[in-house]
């Protein structure tokens, strides 16, 4: 996408995930039967025409990259994850990962506006004219040159992607409100009392030449180190010109790990919140994975194709690698890559873990119009 950097911001640690978010970065927490959370923004980006998007992390982020330049820096070669200062070494590691990442000689940062500032050299680099800033906990499926060509014709500053959601959700996540020319005239963090019923998306583009005079006003004062926090109502304050952009399809923000499963039951519902062909494909992406309404033992759920299976799976995703022993049961459940169920076990609207842990989720009222 001409003159557009892709920023992808991935610093989160999944410390409300419970079990699930423990041992494991939260970008690459499971999702779908096919992926992990990152894979959806970087799916958009590279489907949005880009060649590249940046990525800004910080938790553990040696680990992050060299997964992240296993999975998607490989062939074809239309499309690659840039990691900032490091990102010669990577260049040079010859197909693998490299064997040592330069010392880090910037302070760690403390928030979103934070990454963005201190790695201003590989933002701002190159002088792109709009910076389209992006979240690894989404899972969607969205077109940003729509989002992007819209921005340009209105002239805007920035421009925030927004959805209608129930009210009583919405403090939940950052409300917006919009006059009736489509500006922004309220933007609040998770508000106590929300006046509106839309939501902030968390992906959004500025005007790059605005959002690095808005970072640097910023930097040094008594600020919060966040673009929710500061530096859109920083601009809104300011007057500037910011435009909304409506998510109409499936958006969702995978931030609780109760969240994280009804996730899971949107895509396994009789309207899928995403067809399976929509997931990106890239745990296992050589193991063929299909929707079975109804076949033998298996009821309503996503399946690999080399699932062993002696017991019965019923609205279900199943990773490659599992066995399910004889007997046992699995109902609203998510079974991650290589577990196993012991024979005879009987799970129920839970996690099954790598190491055999089972999280519990919400129990589900209702599966495929039959009490649970």
């Amino acid at each position: 996408m001409d003159g557009v950097r892709a920023v992808l911001l991935a610093g989160g640690e999944g410390r409300r995930m419970g079990p699930l978010g423990h041992g494991r970065l939260k970008p690459l927490v499971p999702f779908g039967g096919t992926s992990r959370l990152i894979d959806f923004s970087l799916a958009n980006t590279r489907g949005s025409g880009f060649r590249e998007a940046l990525l800004l992390s910080q938790y553990e982020e040696r680990r992050l990259m060299d997964d992240l330049h296993t999975v998607w820096n490989g062939s074809p070669r239309d499309f690659r994850v840039h990691f900032g200062p490091y990102d010669e070494a990577y260049r040079q590691a010859a197909g693998g990962v490299p064997e040592a990442l330069p010392d880090r000689t910037w302070p760690s940062e403390r928030g979103t506006a934070d990454a963005l500032i201190r790695k201003a050299d590989h933002v701002f680099g190159g002088d792109p004219s709009e910076v389209l800033v992006l979240h690894a906990d989404h899972v969607y499926r969205v077109d940003y040159g729509d989002m992007i060509r819209q921005h340009r014709a209105d002239l805007a500053a920035l421009t925030v992607s927004y959805q209608r959601i129930e009210r009583r959700y919405v403090r939940l996540f950052g409300m917006v409100d919009f006059d009736t020319d489509g500006n922004l005239t309220a933007f609040a963090e998770k508000p106590a009392e929300p006046t509106s019923d839309l939501v902030f998306a968390a992906f959004c583009i500025f005007n790059a030449r605005t959002l690095r005079r808005y970072l640097e006003q910023l930097d040094g004062t008594r600020w919060q180190h966040d673009i929710s926090r500061d530096v859109i109502p920083a601009m809104l304050a300011a007057g500037e010109r910011i435009r909304g952009y409506e998510v109409t399809g499936y958006w969702e923000d995978i931030g609780t790990v109760d969240r994280y499963h009804r996730a899971h039951r949107g895509l396994l519902s009789e309207s899928p919140t995403m067809s399976l062909a929509q997931l990106p494909l890239t745990v296992r992406p050589a193991v063929r994975r299909r929707y079975v309404a109804r076949e033998g033992a298996v009821r309503a759920s996503i399946v690999p194709a080399d699932l062993s299976n002696a017991g019965r799976v019923e609205w279900s995703v199943v990773y490659p690698g599992v066995t399910i022993g004889a007997g046992a049961r699995v109902r609203d459940c998510v079974l991650l890559p290589g577990t196993t169920v012991p024979e005879g076990a009987a799970l129920e609207s839970a996690i099954l873990l790598e190491d055999g842990t089972v999280q519990q989720c919400e129990p589900a009222p209702v599966l495929g119009g039959v009490a649970s």
